[in-house]
């Protein structure tokens, strides 16, 4: 991720120097800091590896690093890692190739992305299948073996402006659709809406219909559930067990209160 400005000791780089609203923030990686910025990103998933775990997740979403190299909104570089989506995308592909090179053939690397970013939730890396198909097929190509599609609400269409069946289908439906892949879902799980870090206040829970629904009809593989699990940690139990009742909703304050 770009490390914030406000970090004791350390300097904040991006892309181009620029934060979510184009001004000026850090400086902008030079071209000679990516690949070895890549090898970094390898050495963490073989260390990830050497220790035990089962898998490793890039986080290209809500404007960590990778996610603003293919924004173009904070991606104005003139050096070939800027400009059309194609190279925008360079980065993001070096650094799966990289991190696969390192696992080798048989380690699961997963890859989270996102349309909305932390500065601005309308933001679109792809406005059509075939823009998302552009962006997601070199990825595959690169490594990547499930994707984990970020949304702020999981049932929310995708491409609604689209007939029929494929207007109603989600980002992680398109996904698994476009790339045979296995996609993970995420967004507002057991909640009645999404989180606003500048909102505090209480989200009633919700009944998860819509999730079994998309599980029926093969739209993603899992589900990533955030918040409801802070609030409850035994959400899962009693989803389990038939007491969708008795979920509890979100409140930022006792959540946080309740984990530190």
């Amino acid at each position: 991720m770009s490390i914030r400005s406000s970090t004791p000791g350390v300097e904040s780089v991006s892309p181009s120097g620029l934060a979510g609203d184009a001004s000026p923030r850090g400086r902008a990686l030079q071209t000679g800091e990516l690949a070895p910025l890549a090898g970094q990103y390898a050495e963490a998933a073989r260390n990830a590896k050497a220790a035990g775990f089962d898998a490793v997740e890039l986080h290209g979403a809500h404007g960590y690093l990778l996610d603003q190299f293919l924004w173009e909104r904070t991606n104005v570089r003139a050096d070939g890692y800027g400009g059309s989506a194609a190279q925008r995308l360079r980065f993001p592909v070096e650094v799966v190739r990289a991190v696969r090179a390192a696992v080798g053939p048989d380690f699961p690397i997963l890859y989270r992305f996102s349309q909305w970013k932390q500065a601005d939730y309308t933001a679109t890396l792809a406005d059509s299948p075939a823009e998302l198909e552009g962006l997601l097929a070199p990825l595959v190509d690169a490594g990547v073996d499930v994707f984990h599609p970020s949304t702020r609400r999981h049932y929310v269409p995708a491409f609604p402006e689209l007939a029929g069946a494929d207007g109603e289908l989600s980002l992680a439906g398109w996904t698994k659709r476009l790339t045979g892949l296995p996609a993970v879902a995420v967004g507002s799980v057991g909640l009645q809406t999404e989180f606003k870090p500048s909102e505090v206040r209480d989200i009633e829970p919700a009944p998860v219909e819509a999730v079994l629904r998309q599980f029926a009809d093969n739209e993603f593989d899992v589900i990533a559930v955030g918040r409801a699990l802070l609030s409850d940690p035994e959400w899962v139990n009693k989803l389990r067990s038939g007491r969708q009742g008795e979920f509890v909703g979100f409140n930022i304050g006792k959540a946080l209160s309740a984990l530190y």
